[in-house]
């Protein structure tokens, strides 16, 4: 399997905090993500001045969008960026509008996995040609202190085995890094832990993992 991404996640409200941010660990990450509270907070200007600044990066707009699939795929695509993310719970007709507009315009769909879903879902993303998704841990479980568990390696590497590749969110630290050798991981998303202030330092240890257990 491919070697896993780096992304983060800027989720300030603030144009200034988001681009003094990536400012600091871009050098250090593969993927720059406008978070949902950025890109609902300065719309696609935030994507168009993250991609003047990153051109070499690859750019997501997490826009979690659920409908007019076409339109805010468009407006996302033409600020720049290379991946949108669609909620799980979009109509199908709204996947695929969005997954058309972005593969025209050389991007990719991620679905975002909240709520309820199943492999059904999944297979039906996969015939209307989406690749990537996007696995959360709950939310509530992170803050109760509820480590990664079975339950969701299962349902990952289904996703996986289905052709998807998944990327992996929620609380993400590098000690975690091992436990999704057997997927196909596109990236693994961290946050306030890479914007924070040992966020380079945080950043190596991710790629020194990602290192140990992937190739190439």
């Amino acid at each position: 399997m491919k070697k896993p991404l780096l992304q983060v996640a800027l989720d300030s409200a603030d144009m200034a905090t988001a681009l003094q941010h990536a400012s600091c660990i871009a050098e250090h990450v593969d993927v720059i993500e406008a978070g949902t509270v950025l890109a609902f907070a300065q719309g696609m200007e935030a994507v168009r001045e993250l991609r003047k600044r990153y051109p070499a990066h690859r750019l997501v707009c997490d826009m979690k969008l659920l409908d007019a699939g076409e339109m805010l795929a468009t407006g996302a695509m033409s600020a720049g960026a290379d991946w949108i993310t669609v909620g799980a719970a979009a109509h199908i007709e709204t996947v695929s509008a969005a997954h058309q507009v972005a593969t025209q315009m050389g991007g990719e769909v991620q679905i975002e996995l909240f709520g309820h879903w199943t492999l059904a879902d999944a297979k039906l993303w996969k015939e209307h040609g989406i690749s990537q998704v996007i696995y959360h841990r709950s939310r509530d479980a992170k803050a109760a202190g509820v480590c990664w568990g079975q339950a969701d390696l299962t349902r990952m590497k289904d996703l996986s085995d289905l052709g998807l590749s998944v990327s992996v969110t929620g609380g993400i630290v590098p000690e975690d890094i091992h436990l999704f050798r057997e997927i196909d991981v596109q990236a693994f998303i961290a946050g306030r832990a890479l914007t924070g202030s040992n966020g380079v330092q945080i950043a190596e240890s991710f790629h020194q993992e990602i290192n140990r257990y992937w190739q190439g």
